[in-house]
């Protein structure tokens, strides 16, 4: 099987067409939340939200995600990797298309559930999919490829964020989101369903696979995996969602801050890039626990940065590192299982972790409130960061090389 395509049974796969049409899935995704810290700062300010409020805009969100994760996964394994992703898509662009309407923070709340639903539930999917898809050799690859959408999503949303929403509003945005999403289900389509899945002799009810992930020699390899997905969701999503509004408490402009944080985003591209290097070389384990360590590292000088230039420097730091991590988390996560559970044992792990994100913006913006000052916020980061790195660094299971089932 050659690097660049995989044989069906009637036709050839480019390796480009896969991971595009996946991969658009995951580029709206990251331009989902990505532009909901965007929105927040302009949501906040017209309907007058305290900081408590703001933060469990976004952990709705985030409830949403978890809840799709794992559901997702769960039933990919039972009805195939193909067609669940159509449906987590479809909820996805019907909910953001329909959150440009929203009167009211109530019915805000609600179709932020949905978007989540949608997003939650594709991210593990996709990535199941191109797993599978893909030759041996460059699996590893091809999955950090598969995430690097997610730097182009975040992109794109502080691109579109920077130059709309000063001048055209918040609604507009949420409807270039729900309409390109849309074309993604017709590029996704055209896709087969994967190899190993369709090689299965027998595939396992919902209950049984996911009692499988938690038996035998997968129970370590799930607790490590739940525990990854904690931290880096929680740091993730407790830094970026709140990166827009902690510029413009400072003092900057929303223009400003727009333009800082997007300047702050490019790093993520070649943090995704060093990732996709590393995985092969290096190994899954090594490359995902050392970006971890320095996006702890960084994210504690983001917090004590004092002037522009440094608080740029640490921003980009940050992006650089914590993509890197998160490439290295998805390909290390989805190794972990074999295929007639990959689905749930993925899903289930990104579905647990969705528990930190929802936690973190609130929390953080709990923090935010009650003047405790960036230093020690961040602080609470690093320590989160520090504790995931210990975890996979003492009982995480290396598979760069492995065989997988």
């Amino acid at each position: 099987m050659s690097d660049y395509s995989i044989r069906t049974s009637s036709k050839s796969i480019s390796a480009a067409r896969i991971l595009t049409s996946s991969g658009f899935g995951l580029l709206f995704d990251s331009f989902d939340v990505g532009l909901l810290s965007y929105v927040l700062v302009s949501l906040s300010k017209q309907w007058h939200l305290s900081h408590t409020v703001t933060g469990l805009v976004a952990s709705v969100s985030m409830i949403g995600m978890a809840v799709g994760s794992a559901l997702a996964g769960s039933l990919a394994d039972k009805f195939g990797r193909r067609s669940i992703f159509l449906w987590t898509l479809l909820i996805y662009s019907i909910a953001t298309g329909l959150s440009a309407f929203a009167s009211g923070i109530g019915i805000f709340f609600v179709l932020r559930f949905f978007v989540g639903l949608g997003l939650g539930g594709e991210l593990p999917v996709a990535t199941t999919y191109v797993l599978e898809s893909s030759p041996e050799t460059v699996r590893g690859r091809r999955v950090v490829y598969l995430e690097m959408f997610w730097a182009f999503g975040s992109l794109v949303a502080a691109l579109v964020s920077f130059f709309v929403i000063p001048s055209a509003g918040w609604r507009v945005v949420f409807l270039i989101g729900a309409i390109p999403a849309l074309y993604t289900i017709v590029l996704r389509f055209a896709l087969p369903e994967t190899p190993k899945y369709r090689g299965l002799q027998k595939r396992p009810s919902m209950g049984k696979a996911l009692k499988q992930v938690w038996s035998g020699g997968l129970a370590r390899r799930s607790m490590v995996t739940w525990i990854l997905w904690f931290v880096m969701n929680y740091v993730y999503y407790g830094m970026f969602l709140w990166l827009p509004s902690v510029l413009s408490d400072k003092g900057y402009s929303l223009v400003h801050s727009l333009g800082y944080s997007l300047v702050m985003t490019l790093a993520q591209v070649p943090g995704y890039l060093t990732a996709a290097w590393l995985v092969e070389k290096w190994g899954r384990k090594r490359t995902l626990v050392t970006a971890m360590f320095l996006s702890g590292l960084s994210a504690l000088g983001f917090g004590f940065a004092q002037t522009t230039a440094w608080l740029i420097i640490f921003g980009l730091l940050l992006s650089y590192f914590m993509l890197a991590a998160f490439a290295g988390t998805y390909i290390f996560t989805v190794e972990q299982f074999p295929t007639v559970a990959r689905a749930t044992g993925m899903g289930w792990a990104a579905g647990f972790g969705r528990i930190g994100s929802t936690l973190a913006p609130f929390i953080t913006g709990w923090l935010l409130g009650a003047h405790l000052g960036y230093g020690w916020v961040f602080g609470i980061f690093f320590a989160v960061m520090i504790v995931g790195f210990i975890i996979v660094t003492t009982l995480g299971y290396e598979t760069k090389g492995v065989d997988i089932k």
